[in-house]
């Protein structure tokens, strides 16, 4: 079943082949040892697992939704989020188009 949500990039069977490298790169980071070997050497680390181009932009750029985009699922992607210091609005914020004082002010008024 595929659904067609306008600026949003499902996440089925294509795209867990097509983002195999990355998320099996960021699945890695559950070891504090690769996290740091990845903070050494970026562009290594990212080599190490065969990211593609557009990954490994994805990655430079810290864009989270380009990662999405090159194949990143959501929840492996949270690991790489954090080392960016990268926390959930910061990627809310990345979604919607916002800054992050907007779309916290958006969860405020949400909540109401």
């Amino acid at each position: 079943m595929t659904q067609d949500i306008p600026g949003t990039t499902m996440f089925d069977g294509d795209q867990a082949q097509k983002g195999f490298a990355l998320n099996r790169m960021c699945f890695s980071f559950n070891s504090a040892e690769n996290r740091a070997a990845f903070l050494n050497d970026e562009d290594a680390y990212c080599r190490k697992f065969a990211l593609s181009d557009a990954q490994r932009a994805a990655v430079k750029s810290r864009d989270v939704l380009r990662m999405i985009e090159a194949g990143g699922n959501v929840y492996y992607l949270a690991k790489l989020a954090g080392i960016f210091g990268l926390n959930v609005q910061d990627i809310g914020a990345q979604q919607t188009g916002t800054t992050v004082e907007e779309f916290k002010a958006k969860l405020v008024a949400a909540g109401r």
